[in-house]
């Protein structure tokens, strides 16, 4: 009878276990995706972005033509600051760079927090997976338009 209560006590603790270690890893699996996707995303913005530049098109050009002199670029990771080079030494000015983490960015230019904004005749967000979540955020801030790398991309 004692065997049989250890041996119950063992299968209810191995079965704990078990769904303990499913959810944990359930949650591992499901921010592995959410990582892998945006790098999916952010690989096929940068390929299209190769592309124009193979095709002899610019930003610049786009934005000029846009109405758009005077910039902010949200996002100062790698695409942010790909697209700061860009568009240095052309007729776009960028204004500033926003990001989260203002304070341990280092840049050319001045990088600041979203309730910072400056006017600009527009904004550039490069973190294009969470595009919709800062645009809502910035219009709290700013009245102008707030635009997306990758759209901007596909339409040149």
């Amino acid at each position: 009878m004692k065997k049989i209560k250890n041996i119950s006590i063992a299968f209810v603790s191995i079965s704990i276990g078990m769904v303990s270690m499913y959810s944990i890893m359930k949650k591992q699996l499901h921010l592995i995706s959410e990582m892998s996707d945006k790098h999916l995303a952010l690989f096929r913005m940068m390929a299209q972005w190769v592309k124009i530049k193979q095709e002899g098109k610019n930003i610049s050009d786009y934005l000029l033509k846009e109405g758009y002199r005077e910039v902010a670029v949200y996002g100062m990771s790698y695409a942010g600051e790909r697209l700061v080079n860009e568009l240095d030494n052309t007729d776009i000015h960028v204004k500033y760079g926003i990001d989260k983490n203002a304070d341990s960015i280092y840049s050319k230019i001045e990088i600041i927090t979203v309730e910072d904004v400056k006017h600009v005749d527009a904004i550039i967000v490069t973190a294009i997976t969470f595009f919709d979540e800062i645009s809502e955020q910035l219009r709290k801030h700013i009245d102008c338009p707030i635009i997306s790398l990758e759209n901007i991309l596909y339409k040149i």
